[in-house]
This record gives C-alpha cells, sequence and structure tokens, in this order.
C-alpha cells in the first residue's frame, strides 16, 4: 500500500491555461467543426483557390492520420490490470523465475482474502500512454533511418545527375564550338570557291571553245583538201579536153548563200551545159533541147545532175569487213544523256567519230564520241526534227522538222544558212545526195521533193503515194531515191526527172523506213506492225519477211558488210539479224520506245536513240 501511495505522489496532474496575454500578437480565429472550408466570395483568384485546395489536401491528410491514432489509442484505452502489467513487463524483460515467485505470493495473497483484485486497482493511464509514446518513437526512429537512407541515396542520384549534366553541358558546349567552326569553315570554303567559280567556268568556256574549233579546223582542212583533189582532177580532165563528171565524190562543194560559190565539179558541168546550148543554137530546131536551154537561162545557178556511171568507193571498204559479228557479241558500252526529250534521228559524221542527234525538243546537238562531249547545238526548228543527214563532206548538215521545213546549216558559220519551204505539212525524212547539191525530203503531205541547193528552190515534187511518206534516202553515188509510205508501198525515182520507177508492194501495215544496203542491190524495209521485209533490186522480189512485233519498227539499218541488220523496235529494244547465221537478237539498255539506229562505218559500233532522251552505244 505504501508503495502504491509512493507510485500515486511522485505522478501529479497539472492544469494549465492560455490566457489572451500571450507574447504571440497574432489573433486565432476560432473554426467550428462543421465548417465546409468555403472560399469567400471577395478570394476568387486563381492563386488562392489553388492554395485553398492544397490546404484542404493537408487537412484532410492529418484528418485521415488523427483517426488512424484514435483508431489504435481506442485498442488500448481498456485499463491494464496491475497484475497484468508486471506480468508483461517480467516477461518483456525475460525475468521468469521473479515471474513465478511473483505469480505464486500474488495468487496466495488472494486465496488467503488478504486483497482482491479490485482492491489493487488498475495501473495508471499514464503507464499505458507511456509505453505507446515509446513504442511509435521507435516506429519512428525506424522511419527516420529509413527515410535517411532514401535521402541519401536521392543525394548520390541526385550529385550524379549533377555531374552527368555537368559532362552534358560541356559536351554540349563543345559540340556547338565545334558547330560554329565548321560553319565558319564552310563559309570561308564557300568563299573559296565562289572566287574560283568565275576561273572554273571561264577555262570550260574555254575547253569547249577550243574542242568546237579543233572540230571545225578538221572539217576545214578536210574540205580543203577535196577541194584541192577535186581541182587537180578537174584540171586533168581539162587537159585531156573532157570536162565531164569525176569519179570521186564531190565532196568539197560549199554552198554559201551569199557570195554563190561553185565548187569544180558544178563548174565543169555548167560549161559542158553551155557548149551543149552553144551546140544547140548552131545546129537544127529541137523541141526538147530549147526547153533545156529555155530552163537553162531561167535558173542558171541550178546543179547538173552527175551521170549514173559512178563507182561507189565505199564498196571497197565494205569489202574489209566480210566477216560479221557474231550474235550476241554486241554489248553495251556507254549511255549518253543527249536531250531531255525524246531522240528522234541519228546521223554519224562519214569520217569523224561524231553523231548528231535530234529531238522533240526542236533542237539537234553534235557529239563527240565515245565519251559524249558537246561540241554544237543547233537551234532554229519551231517544232520537233524528224531527220539529219550530214552532207558527205561532213562540212554541213540537214535537218527536217515538224514545222513543215527543211533547213540547211553550216558548221563554219554555226547558224543555219537555208531554209526550204514548200512542203504543207510535216516534213518526215531527208537524206544529201552523194555529190552535195542536192537534197530530198519526205513529208506527211503524201509527196517528196528534190531541192537543189545551189539555186535553192524545189527542182522536182514527186507524188504518187497515197498517204505520208514517212522515209527517204538516196542510193549512194546514183540519182536512184527510195521512199516508203503509210499505204504500205516502197518506190523507186528518177531524182532528174522525179518519175517513179518501180513500186515495191507487200507490206500489210504503214512502212515505217526503208534503206539500201552498200551494195546497192537489197532494200530493208520495216512497217507498223514489227515486220520487216528484204526486197531483192533486180527480180523486184521480197527474200526474206521477219515479224519483229507486235510492237512497230521505227527505222532498219544495213552495217558497212551488208550481213548484218539492226531494227529500232517499239519495245524498248534494238533488234540485231545477222545474215549470215539467220540468227536474231534483242539489245536492251534503253527506258522507252527505241526511235533510230545507226551503224558507223568500220562495223564496229551500233548507235540507238530513245525516247527517254538517251544515246546507247553498243559494241
Amino acid at each position: 500500500m505504501e508503495e502504491a501511495a509512493g507510485s500515486e505522489v511522485s505522478f501529479c496532474l497539472q492544469k494549465f491555461t492560455i490566457t489572451d496575454d500571450s507574447k504571440d500578437d497574432y489573433q486565432y480565429e476560432e473554426v467550428p467543426a462543421d465548417d465546409e472550408f468555403s472560399l469567400q466570395e471577395d478570394d476568387e483568384d486563381l492563386s488562392k483557390a489553388l492554395q485553398t485546395i492544397q490546404e484542404q489536401a493537408e487537412d484532410a491528410q492529418i484528418l485521415a492520420l488523427q483517426s488512424v491514432l484514435t483508431s489504435e489509442k481506442s485498442v488500448s484505452e481498456i485499463p491494464e490490470a496491475m497484475d497484468d502489467y508486471f506480468c508483461n513487463f517480467l516477461v518483456r524483460l525475460g525475468m521468469s523465475r521473479t515471474l513465478d515467485c511473483f505469480q505464486t505470493e500474488w495468487y496466495e495473497l488472494i486465496e488467503k482474502g488478504v486483497f482482491t483484485a479490485k482492491d489493487v486497482g488498475l495501473v495508471p493511464t499514464v503507464y499505458t500512454h507511456n509505453e505507446q509514446l515509446k513504442a511509435e518513437n521507435m516506429h519512428l526512429r525506424k522511419k527516420l533511418e529509413n527515410y535517411k537512407l532514401a535521402a541519401n541515396k536521392a543525394k548520390a542520384a541526385f550529385v550524379k545527375m549533377q555531374k552527368e549534366r555537368d559532362f552534358h553541358r560541356m559536351h554540349h558546349q563543345r559540340v556547338v564550338q565545334e558547330k560554329n567552326r565548321l560553319i565558319c569553315d564552310i563559309k570561308r570554303l564557300k568563299a573559296h570557291y565562289a572566287s574560283y567559280e568565275p576561273v572554273l567556268k571561264q577555262l570550260t568556256e574555254k575547253y569547249e571553245t577550243t574542242l568546237r574549233q579543233k572540230t571545225l579546223t578538221s572539217l576545214e582542212r578536210d574540205r580543203a583538201v577535196e577541194q584541192v583533189t577535186g581541182l587537180q582532177a578537174t584540171l586533168q580532165n581539162l587537159e585531156f579536153g573532157r570536162a565531164i563528171q569525176i569519179p570521186v565524190p564531190k565532196a568539197g562543194h560549199e554552198c554559201q548563200r551569199k557570195k554563190r560559190l561553185e565548187g569544180p565539179t558544178q563548174k565543169a558541168l555548167q560549161e559542158a551545159r553551155q557548149q551543149k546550148i552553144l551546140d544547140a543554137e548552131s545546129s537544127s530546131y529541137d523541141p526538147v533541147k530549147d526547153a533545156e536551154k529555155k530552163i537553162g537561162k531561167r535558173y542558171p545557178k541550178d546543179s547538173e545532175f552527175p551521170a549514173d556511171t559512178q563507182v561507189n568507193p565505199h564498196l571497197v571498204r565494205a569489202k574489209e569487213y566480210t566477216q560479221p559479228l557474231k550474235s550476241g557479241e554486241y554489248k553495251l558500252n556507254n549511255i549518253l544523256k543527249v536531250h531531255d526529250l525524246a531522240v528522234s534521228c541519228l546521223a554519224l559524221h562519214p569520217r569523224k567519230d561524231v553523231v548528231v542527234t535530234g529531238s522533240d525538243d526542236h533542237l539537234w546537238k553534235m557529239w563527240a564520241l565515245p565519251d559524249g562531249n558537246i561540241i554544237m547545238t543547233g537551234e532554229g526548228h519551231t517544232d520537233w526534227l524528224s531527220g539529219c543527214c550530214f552532207h558527205p563532206s561532213g562540212t554541213q548538215l540537214v535537218t527536217s522538222s515538224g514545222d513543215t521545213t527543211v533547213r540547211v546549216w553550216d558548221f563554219s558559220k554555226r547558224g543555219c544558212i537555208l531554209t526550204l519551204e514548200g512542203h504543207a505539212r510535216a516534213v518526215r525524212d531527208c537524206s544529201w545526195h552523194s555529190c552535195g547539191d542536192f537534197v530530198a525530203s519526205a513529208s506527211k503531205d503524201n509527196t517528196s521533193k528534190i531541192w537543189d541547193v545551189n539555186s535553192a528552190r524545189c527542182r522536182y515534187t514527186m507524188c504518187g503515194h497515197e498517204d505520208s511518206v514517212n522515209s527517204i534516202e538516196f542510193l549512194p553515188f546514183s540519182n536512184t531515191v527510195l521512199t516508203s509510205s503509210a499505204d504500205k508501198t516502197l518506190s523507186l525515182w528518177d531524182a532528174r526527172t522525179g518519175l517513179r520507177v518501180y513500186t515495191f508492194c507487200g507490206h500489210l501495215h504503214s512502212c515505217n523506213h526503208a534503206t539500201f544496203n552498200m551494195k546497192g542491190d537489197t532494200i530493208a524495209s520495216c512497217d507498223s506492225s514489227g515486220v520487216m521485209k528484204l526486197w531483192d533490186i533486180r527480180k523486184s522480189d521480197p527474200i526474206l519477211s521477219i515479224d519483229a512485233g507486235p510492237h512497230p519498227a521505227n527505222q532498219v539499218v544495213f552495217d558497212s558488210s551488208g550481213r548484218v541488220v539492226a531494227l529500232a523496235s517499239g519495245d524498248g529494244s534494238v533488234k540485231v539479224l545477222q545474215l549470215a547465221f539467220g540468227q536474231f537478237s534483242s539489245l536492251r539498255g534503253h527506258g522507252g520506245e527505241v526511235h533510230s539506229v545507226v551503224c558507223d562505218h568500220k562495223a564496229e559500233q551500233l548507235l540507238s536513240g530513245g525516247a527517254d532522251g538517251t544515246v546507247c552505244l553498243w559494241t
């Protein structure tokens, strides 16, 4: 009882009241428990509203925590008996023997009636509260240690991220510095290049000019050599008293519109014609000779057609290439992008590795082979180019166009020197005579014309086809003209009279092109259905027919040996026929329809022009 009294003396309760005389000057306001934390109408701005929402969230968390604490306290609010308290205390300290002694003596005293459990009473709530505080304190210490560990880890991660940030920031600064330095270098290089660009442009222009002058000088040299040769031959003939046509080709003729100069062959022919006229005047009256005399007086600039007894000097060259290429030996060597639009025609220089291309872009261009360096460009036509052909001397070019005109170009003058007009519709093809004084043209107006370059007039208009005349060609060193027409026929004409000699029939569709071989005894023709035919001129009969369709065949050509025939097909390929072996192969390299094909004079290369604006070189 004394111990109980002592324990009661050691604990006391003090009442403490908060007076209004506190040192804190803040005026506390009493908030009723049922306040809904409503916002005042005067404080309805965004920042205060957000602050109020945050305070409400914090208050809600505090209320939830208080509810948890009160629920925990509600379990321990039941007072604990004194004996249970001592037993729990001794068990917690591990004093088992003392616990046994205490329980033995405690229950003995209760059985003796010395006191009862009610007399002893209950453990004061202070002890229970202290134990709860102690347990909560330990729990909070553990949490604190966990928070410290988490804080240390977060601090380490933060320090690491700071270091990485500093590293990346330094790296970024270094990259920015490198970028600025590169920008400065690029600007300096651009300025340096800009300083050299005029020089490069000037050098390029000089190179192109030099290349063009070199080609023109070479052409002029060849022309001068051939003029000298022609003059020597003419002088030799005059010494023998024979002012007749020389058997060699007149390649030195220069058609000039201003001076009207004439080549040595035409001089000899005109002298012979004047002599005939003088003889006719002294002889009896002849109506035919009188008509010729009147025509000669009316058109004194007209050229004389050469005799038909000339020998083709290229036959000697053709005999050198008696062994044709085997099938499949042609391979694609180079592809040249020459025009933006389709390549419609090709022409090879008579002696040099130079090719002229005509296109739908109204231009013709001259290129050096095999590199494809451009030499010259011709502008003047107002519609697509359909055909082109070199002068036998290689110093001039004739072109035909959809603008119904035929133009003659002089390379030394770098421009057009003559425009021939007379067709009613588009001109489809053109060709030079071997003497260089006449040009033949074929048109969609169903006619063909023979033009005199010296007098710049149409000598004959050849009528007879019932549809468009698609191609025209002179037989080498002859006055015979070959035409192909959309009326499915081929025709041979005499250029001296403008009359048709013979007509070949056999095609079932429109004939697109026809050509002679080097010997002049065989004709190759092709039509719009892809059929190619070979004709024997002496027998006037077809000797071979091959169907390469169903795509149209646009052009056909012999090589110099006459044993290989190449066909430009509408399926994007070049068909090659080996006549000696009867083998037929296809060469593919164009991205569209093939419009034209030519063989070089040595039978070593094959050139084709396509709708994709390219020229393919096959070797």
